[in-house]
């Protein structure tokens, strides 16, 4: 299943600080037999490191792995 990020949205506290970041996703079947799209909510310590577009793809793609199995 390939995952792609539509969206990145940073919330950053009074000070100025990395609060919290909404990812938005993506996700479909090369023959388009499973589609979906969401967003996932991360910490600003679980976005940390996984700033690139491909990192927070992986990132997004095992929380849904996790969520689906739960």
């Amino acid at each position: 299943m390939n995952f792609r990020i539509s969206n990145v949205q940073i919330k950053y506290s009074e000070d100025g600080q990395l609060e919290a970041v909404q990812v938005y996703f993506i996700g479909n079947e090369q023959d388009n037999s499973i589609n979906m799209s969401g967003n996932i909510p991360l910490t600003a310590e679980e976005y940390a490191g996984n700033e690139s577009v491909a990192s927070l793809a992986a990132l997004i793609k095992q929380r849904v792995i996790e969520r689906l199995q739960a």
